[in-house]
């Protein structure tokens, strides 16, 4: 099973900030998860040793206790990944059923109905 089909809600988050980053520090990862989340510096520690273990994270050490972390997975790997898994479990891989569904229950713009069909214009 590849690492971006084991990676949680709450390990996503550091995801996020290791594509932001490129590379990290447990403490740079620790200080912006704790502005916006309750986590303790022990929860997203344990993210991140879950994420290496996985193979979604590596490890660099810099120092004698110190490493810096940076994602394996990239966000373009785990979108495709994520794509791919959200149009299956909802609509048995049919993207026609998924955007008739976004179309008739999102209430889209004019501009993004035009942007629609821009895009399927493009892809005759």
């Amino acid at each position: 099973m590849k690492a971006e089909s084991q990676i949680t809600e709450a390990e996503l988050e550091v995801m996020k900030i290791l594509w932001e980053y490129g590379k990290a520090t447990s403490s740079q990862i620790v200080e912006r998860l704790t502005e916006t989340t309750e986590w303790k510096p022990k929860t997203i520690q344990t993210l991140i040793t879950r994420l290496v273990n996985k193979g979604a994270v590596g490890a660099e050490k810099i120092n004698n206790k110190s490493f810096v972390y940076y994602p394996i997975v990239s966000e373009e790997q785990y979108k495709s990944y994520a794509n791919k898994s959200f149009l299956q479990k909802l609509y048995n891989g049919s993207v026609s059923l998924m955007l008739a569904s976004f179309v008739k229950e999102q209430k889209l713009s004019r501009k993004d109905l035009e942007f629609l069909k821009q895009l399927l214009d493009e892809e005759e």
